[in-house]
């Protein structure tokens, strides 16, 4: 990797997951610092710019890639989403220390609960949610 700041991010969204599309949404409403294409996991465009990255494992979490090549996975990448916008670069600092990342993991547990019981329907509750509930840590 380079010592190149970052100018630009890509995320990586399931855009069958209407937490993801709502997500999508509030980030570019945003004002960002640092631009933000927002990209359909798994599609072909998320394919055709980035080749030789698992597509089946961003279908299950986060997924962001930098400019100059950095790939940010699960709770990282939540907090350079939010790194790249200018209300939250402070809270996104707070977030990637040790006393910040308790929140990061809660909130990705949460999302990952939120996305299995819409996937499956409310009835399915109890139902594991595979490998989207695994975070570090």
């Amino acid at each position: 990797m380079s010592g190149l700041p970052v100018k630009r991010l890509t995320v990586l969204y399931d855009a069958q997951c209407s937490l993801c599309v709502h997500l999508r949404s509030w980030l570019l409403r945003q004002r960002q610092l640092v631009p933000l294409d927002l990209v359909p996991a798994g599609s072909v465009e998320a394919q055709r710019r980035y080749p030789r990255l698992d597509h089946a494992r961003t279908m299950r979490e986060i997924t962001v890639i930098g400019d100059q090549g950095q790939v940010y996975a699960g709770p990282a990448a939540w907090v350079v989403c939010l790194w790249a916008l200018a209300e939250y670069r402070p809270k996104a600092h707070w977030l990637a220390t040790p006393a910040g990342s308790p929140f990061v993991r809660v909130t990705m547990l949460a999302a990952a609960k939120y996305r299995d019981v819409t996937a499956t329907g409310a009835a399915a509750v109890a139902a594991p949610c595979d490998d989207r509930c695994s975070v570090p840590g």
